[in-house]
């Protein structure tokens, strides 16, 4: 029961900054291309994959890999919004549009990952 309240906990919280962080980035964008989405996806795994790394250096608790991974993370991101933008581009024709959109997320987000892992294994005393 402990880890599904961690779990919770971690969710809200990055469920409630996901929605402030992309309600600003869009605001502050242009309306076509879905930046909010892509900014949170990335953020989300860069956050990620500091926490994997986090975890080979520091041995963290499961708890807190819980409560940032699954439950953070989880809440943070949003990838079934990015399935819907990228398929609401496609619909009204921005073929160009969701190809960029496609690939920086997935490929930032594999970047960030990678990027936030090695960083603190490298760095992280």
């Amino acid at each position: 029961m402990k880890e599904i309240l961690l779990i919770a906990l971690g969710g809200g919280t990055g469920a409630v900054l996901r929605y402030l962080v992309s309600k600003y980035v869009t605001e502050v964008s242009d309306k076509v291309f879905p930046w909010g989405t892509m900014t949170v996806n990335i953020l989300g795994c860069l956050v990620a994959g500091i926490v994997i790394g986090c975890t080979i250096k520091l041995n963290l608790p499961d708890t807190l890999r819980l409560l940032l991974i699954a439950g953070f993370c989880g809440g943070f991101t949003t990838f079934s919004a990015f399935s819907v933008e990228g398929l609401n581009l496609l619909r009204h024709g921005y073929f160009v549009l969701f190809a960029s959109y496609f690939l920086a997320n997935t490929v930032g987000g594999l970047a960030a990952v990678y990027i936030g892992s090695k960083f603190i294994v490298r760095y992280v005393n």
